[in-house]
């Protein structure tokens, strides 16, 4: 049983933003001024998950560093938008490559930079220490604060809504 007020079985992709979602809001820097993020593995295994069960993954991050780049790709996300200064853009053109529409789209986002786009998909998603501004326009507010379980949470939910959670792709990378 799912705790999202949503008919899951109408999602066909997840799109995440990075910092402060998929990881926390408290970024340490390296010498070179670039940001060092940490990742939630189980974040990690939900998101190549979905994606080996046919799911649209992408990624909307205002961030660059190409360590964030590989990570998504190794995990097997083919729509990465990086140094997205008006995501509404991205997520338009994300529209148009994939075909889908708005109400079979997830969107987890915690700041400003995201609020267009979660009024526009079928189910916005907040991580716990979301801004108010986005836990106001969320669907759904997970339990988990920002780089500690939102991907997973929201996927699990999901691919266990549609019967398709545990299955022969669930027990390898």
């Amino acid at each position: 049983m799912s705790s999202i007020n949503y008919d899951l079985k109408k999602i066909k992709a997840f799109m995440f933003d990075v910092d402060g979602v998929l990881s926390g809001d408290v970024i340490p820097l390296h010498p070179n001024g670039d940001p060092m993020r940490t990742v939630n593995i189980k974040d990690g295994y939900a998101i190549q998950l979905a994606v080996k069960k046919g799911y649209h993954v992408a990624i909307i991050t205002g961030g660059y560093t190409e360590s964030v780049q590989v990570r998504f790709e190794r995990l097997g996300v083919e729509h990465i938008y990086m140094r997205s200064a008006i995501k509404i853009k991205d997520f338009e053109h994300f529209l148009e490559k994939t075909g889908l529409a708005e109400d079979e789209i997830m969107y987890a986002g915690d700041d400003i930079p995201d609020y267009e786009i979660m009024c526009r998909v079928g189910l916005p998603v907040a991580p716990a220490d979301a801004v108010p501004e986005i836990k106001q326009v969320a669907n759904y507010i997970s339990s988990r604060k920002g780089g500690e379980g939102v991907a997973r949470d929201v996927i699990e939910q999901t691919l266990k809504a549609q019967g398709v959670w545990m299955g022969q792709e669930a027990f390898g990378w």
